[in-house]
């Protein structure tokens, strides 16, 4: 498989060498002449935030934007991402995007961070060191009073999905050197726990109840980059997902997210050790294989396929250990 070393991490099998090779070359048809990817479907094209999505699934097999067989498509996006900062921080494509903005903000800052430790370029080192301390910035002048975000900078409200991607693009902004003010880091841990139900899940926003599955899978990774293992909420919280989130049926406990709720829950049972590891990744493994289209792609929930096709191709190449804010 291209970019990838030759001895197989154990349980990535040649069919999923197939696999990725074929996904790989999908994603990398998908690119437009800008280096942006975007959807094509009923919910928008997103391009900023499918870039960063397809740029990690890209970085997952070790291509960075100088090595690798793929690295002129991780050149070419990054750069894409970083032309897309606006004067304020907020990296956004204005007309595209601006209704959900903070998600493709979010994932943009994630992918800059994992993208500045493989850099090899000073100059271009810095300009992305830039924009994620611009983007730093943003975030935590948006953060609303109870300490988590909403779609935009300026609805000054909160809900669990926009926060998480918040947090963990905080987190790989710390870990790649960045400085964040760790009163907005302790503000957003405090809003996911004024979230938390009686039975251990993450409702959807503060003051509601009910616990949904994906948004709780994504809590418990922010409780583990943290460093938060031994956390009760976050063992609290896996147990909930365990038991919540299927994997043969994809609307099973994913409220029709599987490929959002997966793309956490495989960070979280990777991070949680070898024993859940090995009970998971088989199971994913086969099941990402068997719905894998003739043409390389994934569908994803109700996005489309280059979402599809860029978290599949995280969650398959996790044991290959090249992200940064993803390995054990």
């Amino acid at each position: 498989m291209a970019g990838a070393p030759s001895r197989r991490p154990p349980m990535m099998t040649q069919d999923v060498d197939a696999a990725l090779e074929k996904g790989l070359k999908y994603l990398a048809s998908r690119q437009s002449a800008d280096g942006s990817f975007r959807e094509v479907g009923g919910m928008g094209s997103y391009p900023v935030a499918m870039t960063a999505l397809s740029s990690l699934g890209f970085m997952s097999s070790g291509n960075t934007s100088t090595q690798g067989p793929y690295s002129p498509q991780v050149r070419r996006a990054i750069t894409f991402v970083l032309r897309s900062a606006q004067r304020n921080g907020l990296i956004c494509r204005p007309g595209d995007e601006e209704s959900r903005s903070m998600y493709g903000h979010g994932f943009s800052m994630l992918m800059l961070a994992e993208a500045m430790g493989m850099e090899e370029d000073p100059e271009r080192m810095e300009q992305i060191r830039y924009t994620l301390q611009q983007g730093v910035k943003i975030i935590a002048k948006s953060q609303s009073n109870l300490g988590g975000w909403l779609y935009t900078p300026d609805m000054n409200g909160d809900e669990g999905s926009v926060t998480i991607t918040q947090v963990q693009a905080l987190r790989a902004a710390r870990n790649a050197g960045v400085a964040v003010p760790k009163k907005v880091i302790d503000q957003a841990m405090g809003y996911l726990e004024k979230s938390v139900q009686p039975d251990g899940g993450i409702a959807y926003r503060v003051g509601m109840t009910g616990s949904r599955p994906p948004i709780t899978a994504a809590a418990v990774a922010c409780w583990f980059n943290a460093g938060e293992y031994d956390n009760p909420m976050a063992l609290n919280a896996l147990r909930f997902c365990k038991k919540n989130i299927g994997i043969g049926n994809t609307n099973e406990g994913t409220w029709g997210h599987w490929y959002y709720a997966h793309l956490y829950l495989a960070q979280v049972m990777y991070l949680a050790g070898e024993k859940d590891w090995e009970d998971y990744y088989p199971k994913i493994r086969d099941k990402l294989l068997a719905e894998q289209a003739e043409d390389g792609s994934w569908q994803g929930d109700s996005v489309g396929k280059v979402y599809g096709t860029a978290i599949a191709l995280v969650i398959l190449q996790l044991p290959l250990n090249n992200l940064p804010i993803m390995q054990r």
